[in-house]
């Protein structure tokens, strides 16, 4: 049997603090409905069809079940992909999963009562995998949406509603319960942070919404985990306060920015635990730390275990790297650490990551195993844009164009050249250099994902 991660999959539930929590007591409380949440809801929460020419090669090519899946009953003509989408703001703001759209050529929204509208993309984030779109009309339109709730307030246990549109059947709602919080290792998204739901959740429904028991947003469905292309009652979604960063960046016309830390961390075990004289295997380590970066500058140590952020716990090097994400570009944050056994807090500045060197973005002529690679020196900003860690250093590989000698080799964005022939490659004029050279061989190592890979490749 093989075990598939879809990517659309249903999100999170959170409590309202002004409703008091209660298991059913008697055969009339058991009877209570959703339908009034349903009834506030369900026209904030949309069809999206986008015209993808790559669409039908791109989704399971080889594997018609599931391809059956994507394009089963009701779904959209061929070469198009079908989701869903929820409105978060009255001037027809859309929040979407960004590989619902990801080559569109045309994105249209549907609602529930057969209206539907052209939209425009105004933001994709492929790290997030959160897109926003923007319902165009002739005539000025108020749309219903869906507020934002509050990431802090919600518990494993709570009640929660997932709508979208699975199969292209039309708008559905499923409940069930926030299952558990802060999954990562899900592999969805760069992101890695995940509220795992027991809503059901199936294909179509990338996008949908999940709403709490104020009728609030509470997360973005993302991904389910499947050994049948169906749901399996294990759903993982995009937590409300990442979705919050993204529209806001979508409202200012900009890109989302994560905001600088300037250090390298490390999950701790259960050995580095017992090594730091920790009680048990929680936090995350700073392995290195960059100078004259936000980290170092408020007084930050190479083995300072961080264990939260602004009073939010760090289980582990993703959870701070989602946490921290979440701050945002302005102001401070609180960061309590482990030091030498006792607890210390320390305020961190949240900073954009800076170009401490210039990119310098050379494309890559000639004939070498390089050409038509665009390449560049990595800064923080430079990582923060491929999202790598931001303190790495070197010349990584930006773009790979269609057909040329950098694609058929394997070269891939976001590979970053360590060597060449046995020339160190610190900047992209000494790789624009060694490749000029008229070699009959060529011997590269290049860092791909945190591994070392070596080619070895006739001139």
């Amino acid at each position: 049997m093989r075990v598939l991660l879809l990517c659309f999959l249903s999100f999170v539930v959170t409590a309202h603090p002004a409703f008091a929590q209660e298991v059913p007591q008697s055969r009339t409380e058991i009877a209570l409905s959703f339908a009034p949440i349903v009834r506030q809801t369900a026209p904030a929460v949309v069809s999206v069809h986008s015209s993808d020419p790559e669409a039908e090669r791109a989704l399971f090519p080889n594997d018609p079940f599931l391809r059956r899946f994507f394009q089963g009953p009701g779904a959209p003509q061929r070469g198009s992909v079908l989701g869903s989408g929820v409105i978060v703001d009255a001037s027809g703001l859309v929040v979407t999963n960004a590989h619902v759209v990801r080559s569109a050529r045309e994105i249209r929204v549907a609602f529930n009562d057969h209206r539907e509208y052209p939209a425009t993309l105004l933001l994709k984030d492929e790290r997030t995998d959160l897109a926003v779109l923007k319902i165009e009309t002739e005539e000025e339109t108020t749309f219903p949406f869906v507020t934002l709730g509050d990431p802090a307030a919600l518990e494993v246990g709570d009640l929660v509603l997932a709508f979208g549109n699975p199969f292209g059947v039309g708008q559905t709602v499923t409940q069930g319960i926030v299952s558990a919080l802060a999954r990562t290792q899900v592999g969805v998204s760069d992101s890695r942070f995940f509220i795992q739901t027991d809503a059901a959740i199936n294909p179509g429904n990338s996008g949908g919404a999940l709403i709490d028991m104020a009728g609030r947003l509470v997360g973005i469905n993302s991904a389910i985990y499947s050994r049948s292309g169906g749901s399996n009652g294990i759903g993982f979604a995009i937590p409300v306060d990442m979705v919050r960063i993204v529209v806001e960046s979508a409202r200012e016309g900009r890109n989302v920015s994560r905001p600088w830390f300037g250090a390298r961390l490390e999950s701790v075990d259960r050995r580095l635990a017992e090594q730091l004289g920790l009680d048990r295997p929680v936090g995350a380590l700073i392995s290195e730390l960059l100078p004259k970066s936000p980290a170092a500058d408020a007084g930050l140590r190479v083995a300072d275990v961080v264990t939260s952020i602004d009073g939010i716990d760090i289980a582990d090097e993703d959870s701070f790297g989602y946490v921290f994400a979440t701050r945002g570009t302005e102001g401070e944050a609180e960061v309590g650490v482990m030091r030498d056994g006792a607890p210390q807090t320390f305020t961190v500045a949240l900073e954009v990551p800076p170009e401490t060197v210039p990119r310098d973005a050379r494309r890559i002529g000639g004939r070498s195993p390089f050409t038509g690679a665009i390449a560049m020196n990595l800064s923080p900003a430079v990582a923060d844009e491929l999202n790598l860690d931001m303190a790495t250093k070197g010349v990584v590989i930006a773009r790979v164009d269609e057909q040329t000698i950098a694609r058929r080799v394997g070269l891939r964005p976001r590979d970053i050249v360590r060597e060449v022939n046995g020339w160190q490659i610190e900047d992209t004029a000494a790789l624009e250099n060694v490749t000029k050279r008229r070699e009959r061989y060529w011997d590269i190592i290049i860092e791909r994902d945190g591994e070392q890979l070596s080619l070895v490749l006739g001139g």
